[in-house]
């Protein structure tokens, strides 16, 4: 995941200072070195990672911090409201035209990721409502066109193409086209090249110049670093970019992009692209940012994807057997295709607080669940629910039916079972009628480790 390497150095940081006790002014400077190396070594901007670690220091040497009960504390507080403000203090909307069609450029260099995120872009506006219309700007590449039909299919999204016409011709004719048949926004995606040239930037002012698009957004790898930012402030000194989209967050990025392109271009990150699917488009949100790479998660996302993603009745009638203890396997089987929809589970994990250390060096097997999917499907229908009825003989049916092993079908037993006597637990009550709570997260006991099993999850040797 994204930030990594600048979390643990940060946090290691941290936490010499919080044995500390009592901060002085020396402490402070030594901790912000470390911060400002653990930047640069991230691939932020030199003068972006000076500036900011003078203001941390400046703040951070001030009478409430030094005379705090927890100045250590303070610190930490004090570089999570920076990160944020150096990533843009709140999240940037899209800007929407009072009269549609809102018109939305969608530019960068070859191999960005541009037409996938246009699509994406689309699913994500279509999700609230919006008609978006995907325009083929790109004649030049090969199969350019064939592929934003074929991720606009994915999205839902209808998509405008004249095959090799004059790419302003093309986003002229597909503005009138929206207004005619009633699509509100219009997604233009444009050629790109594999550097800035001044062909490519002459066509891209062109149809600035004739559709006047309400966001120019550019479309960056975040995994080529500072060359990101480079690639930014180019596109935005000659065309006066709206916005940034970030792609590749998902991936074993240092992070120095999403935290200097706003410094240094003064213009917001207003989406991330945080996997290959196309329902994996974010709104980028600063302060989440900042909590993630300080390893205090970032369950708004994750409560916002769960709202986003999951059948709301399903839930509902799952919480009401969970409550009866009338969970078998068949509700087990849909819980794990409801979790599938949120992303991976190292992705979930790693937005819940103080887990991201945890699980940096785990190797988490993906299709666990699909496997443990295939065991539940060989089952009758009287096994899932009720799986007592499981003997040997039935157990090696389904370990031959699922391609796999009677010891995995007996751990998948045993884990459920164990699921059960906890559900038992947590709906016991006391002698006053009231649920007992266990402890840990939410009366669960959320540890990585416990999704080891099934071959579901494995440490790196």
């Amino acid at each position: 995941m994204a930030f990594e390497g600048l979390s643990e150095k940060l946090t290691a940081a941290f936490k010499r200072l919080r044995n500390k006790g009592k901060l002085t002014e020396s402490d402070v400077k030594s901790a912000m070195r470390e911060v400002r190396m653990a930047l640069l070594e991230a691939d932020v901007n030199y003068k972006v990672a000076k500036d900011f670690t003078a203001k941390v220091t400046e703040r951070a040497i001030g009478t409430d911090v030094m005379e705090s009960l927890t100045p250590a504390q303070m610190v930490i507080k004090i570089v999570n409201e920076e990160l944020t403000a150096l990533m843009g203090s709140e999240e940037s909307r899209l800007n929407f035209a009072s009269k549609p069609p809102t018109i939305i450029m969608m530019c960068g260099l070859q191999g960005s990721g541009k037409t996938t995120h246009s699509a994406k872009l689309a699913k994500l506006l279509k999700k609230q409502g919006h008609r978006p219309l995907l325009v083929a700007c790109d004649v030049y590449r090969p199969a350019a066109i064939e592929q934003l039909k074929v991720v606009g299919s994915q999205a839902g999204a209808a998509v405008f193409e004249l095959g090799q016409e004059n790419p302003v011709t093309i986003a002229k004719t597909a503005v009138k086209h929206a207004k005619d048949y009633g699509n509100d926004i219009v997604i233009l995606d444009t050629a790109g090249r594999l550097h800035i040239d001044e062909k490519l930037m002459n066509e891209l002012k062109e149809i600035k110049a004739e559709v006047k698009p309400d966001e120019i957004l550019l479309v960056v790898d975040s995994m080529t670093g500072q060359d990101a930012v480079n690639v930014a402030k180019s596109f935005d000194d000659l065309l006066d970019i709206s916005g940034v989209i970030l792609t590749k967050l998902d991936g074993d990025t240092r992070g120095g992009a999403a935290l200097s392109v706003k410094a240094v271009t003064g213009k917001p990150i207003k989406f991330a692209g945080i996997g290959e699917k196309l329902n994996d488009l974010e709104v980028f949100h600063p302060d989440r940012m900042a909590s993630r790479i300080l390893d205090m998660g970032d369950v708004l996302t994750l409560i916002e994807d769960a709202e986003s993603r999951l059948d709301q009745k399903k839930a509902e009638e799952m919480a009401k057997k969970f409550q009866q203890n009338k969970f078998d396997m068949n509700d087990l089987y849909e819980q794990m295709q409801q979790i599938k929809k949120l992303g991976s589970i190292k992705g979930i994990l790693s937005k819940l607080p103080g887990l991201g250390k945890q699980i940096k060096d785990m190797d988490f097997d993906e299709r666990a669940m699909d496997r443990v999917g295939a065991m539940i499907q060989s089952m009758t229908k009287a096994e899932r629910e009720d799986p007592k009825i499981i003997n040997p003989s039935r157990k090696k049916r389904i370990a031959a039916g699922s391609g796999m092993k009677v010891e995995d079908v007996n751990r998948l037993m045993k884990q459920f079972e164990e699921m059960q006597k906890f559900m038992k637990s947590m709906n016991a009550r006391d002698k006053h009628g009231r649920r007992k709570r266990l402890p840990g997260l939410g009366g669960m006991p959320m540890n990585p480790s416990m999704l080891h099993g099934q071959g579901d999850s494995k440490r790196k040797k």
